[in-house]
């Protein structure tokens, strides 16, 4: 008994020693737990505590020296690199030029390899030249296959939806397949990007075309990955505009005739090796334990992938200077892991899934951004009751800010695996109403990027990320 008080009061004493680096942490208990579920009560106070912390925080991020800081970041980024679709030159020069800056400002960094896709557009083109000639503005769909070289040239049948295609199937024989679907939502609307390449081949047609999936266009074709079914034959797809979706529509419903020449290099090569980019602040009471924030590095081949998803990685770096930049160190592992291959289904992050699942006790938190970094609205959650409620404390942090809402429903494709084996989640809610203007298109660039929306959402995901890491206990599942 008297071995054990010793033990007790030895332990008691090196916390305290411990405690006298870290003054916020100094009035909080030691022991750590992902089982513990604390009072109404207990969870404001603690959270309460970091108050001063989040200010010092926010007013380093918005109105301090790292002001303008993270879009400063993301401009030299993207102008220095361009695009960086998975497989490409660009996404390897992406990840050298990542960890070296993360290096120099000071974090823990490391690149786990991974398998990724590589699929190349190839030159293309497409005509409409009967009832008239017209050029099309396309951009061919990731995985698609090629045209023959000397093309493919046929009459063109519309159709709205899936349906009218299944209506009308006699008609789509040896016909290129123009789906002119009207946007609801991305989530509803994107299917047919996905998967018209390969409805319209079981009922014979050579080609789609696919309305390009967003609510506004300027005569601008979105890209975006399309997947083949197995048993089904491959024919080419490609995205055309908005107007050339409603242009073809109107002539079809007149009863012209429509004729359409398209010609696709695209091919896909082998796998390719690429990394996913970590770097950590290792926590100095269980650096085993993890909250990760993330965004991808990976883009599409058109635009600068500023908004999808440049601005995601780079709060997510700028979290973690932010908290650095203070002296900070929380208690738990904060860790920015930023993604290859999402714009291919999360393949980076699933790979990283796969190969550290068997720690998953040990993950506390994970964030994504990925839709975009425009004024932040509200903090997105995907957890057990017990854990919202410690969300709901947390956020009250952002007061200075304005961004004290919480919803639920995390999201992101690549923090997917691990909220589905029940680890909780966390996204950004912002303006987005804009997001899918330029969504996949040559029109993500830095001219969407506003360095005060940036500058917010870093403080955000900083506050958020280093409270959750820096608590008593890990978040309740």
């Amino acid at each position: 008994m008297m071995e054990l008080r010793l033990s007790c009061l030895l332990s008691f004493f090196m916390l305290l020693w411990l405690s006298d680096s870290h003054p916020l942490s100094e009035r909080l208990t030691s022991s750590a737990s992902n089982t513990t579920i604390k009072k109404a009560p207990d969870v404001r106070a603690e959270v309460g505590r970091y108050s001063d912390v989040a200010k010092q925080i926010i007013e380093l991020a918005v109105f301090g020296a790292a002001q303008n800081r993270s879009y400063k970041r993301l401009a030299d980024f993207t102008d220095t690199i361009g695009n960086r679709v998975s497989g490409s030159q660009n996404l390897e020069m992406a990840i050298k030029y990542m960890y070296k800056a993360l290096s120099q400002d000071g974090l823990d960094v490391h690149l786990e390899p991974v398998k990724i896709p590589h699929w190349v557009r190839g030159k293309e083109s497409a005509e409409m030249i009967a009832p008239r000639a017209k050029s099309l503005a396309i951009l061919g769909l990731g995985s698609s296959v090629g045209t023959p070289p000397e093309g493919i040239k046929a009459e063109v049948l519309v159709v709205q939806s899936f349906e009218e295609l299944k209506r009308r199937a006699s008609e789509a024989a040896g016909r290129i397949v123009v789906f002119n679907q009207p946007f609801i939502s991305y989530g509803e609307t994107v299917s047919y990007r996905a998967f018209g390449a390969s409805e319209a081949a079981k009922v014979g047609a050579v080609a789609t075309l696919i309305r390009s999936v967003t609510p506004f266009s300027i005569n601008s074709p979105h890209t975006g990955w399309q997947i083949y079914q197995d048993g089904v034959k491959r024919i080419p797809t490609a995205c055309i505009t908005v107007e050339d979706a409603e242009l073809m529509w109107r002539l079809a419903q007149n009863k012209h005739k429509i004729i359409v020449r398209l010609e696709m290099g695209a091919q896909t090569l082998p796998d390719a090796d690429s990394f996913n980019t970590v770097a950590e602040i290792r926590g100095w009471q269980h650096p085993e334990q993890v909250v990760l924030l993330s965004g991808h590095l990976d883009s599409w081949d058109v635009g600068q992938g500023a908004m999808d998803d440049g601005g995601g990685a780079m709060i997510s770096w700028e979290a973690l200077s932010l908290i650095k930049d203070l002296g900070l160190r929380p208690r738990r592992t904060l860790r920015a892991v930023l993604w290859t291959a999402e714009e291919q289904g999360g393949v980076g992050a699933q790979q990283y899934f796969n190969l550290h699942k068997e720690n998953i006790s040990n993950f506390d938190l994970v964030m994504e951004s990925d839709l975009g970094t425009f004024t932040p609205m509200a903090l997105q959650f995907t957890g057990s009751d017990a854990a919202q409620k410690v969300m709901e404390e947390v956020v009250k942090l952002l007061a200075p800010i304005n961004t004290t809402k919480l919803e639920r429903g995390g999201e992101g494709t690549d923090i997917s695996p691990w909220m589905q084996a029940g680890v909780p989640g966390a996204s950004l809610h912002v303006a987005d109403s804009r997001y899918f203007w330029f969504h996949h298109s040559e029109g993500d660039t830095m001219t969407v990027q506003n360095p005060r929306d940036m500058d917010l959402c870093s403080a955000l995901w900083a506050v958020v990320s280093y409270v959750i890491a820096d608590l008593q206990d890990m978040l309740p599942r």
